[in-house]
């Protein structure tokens, strides 16, 4: 996953917007930016693609699917 889990420990929801970019500093102290709303949205289009597990994670933290 690639910021969601931390978007949405602090916002408390993924409703993303479609624009938003996620800073993350990895364990090598090293800060990536992540365009987390256009991944978001990209999931959403890709749902008949997706294994059930990546549904079923992605449902678990609040994922809207339309």
């Amino acid at each position: 996953m690639t910021g969601e889990p931390q978007y949405y420990e602090r916002e408390g929801h993924l409703q993303v917007p479609r624009k938003h970019v996620e800073r993350i500093v990895g364990e090598d102290q090293e800060e990536r930016q992540h365009k987390l709303g256009a991944w978001i949205g990209n999931q959403r289009s890709r749902t008949a693609t997706l294994t059930p597990q990546r549904i079923q994670q992605l449902s678990a933290i609040g994922m809207r699917w339309s």
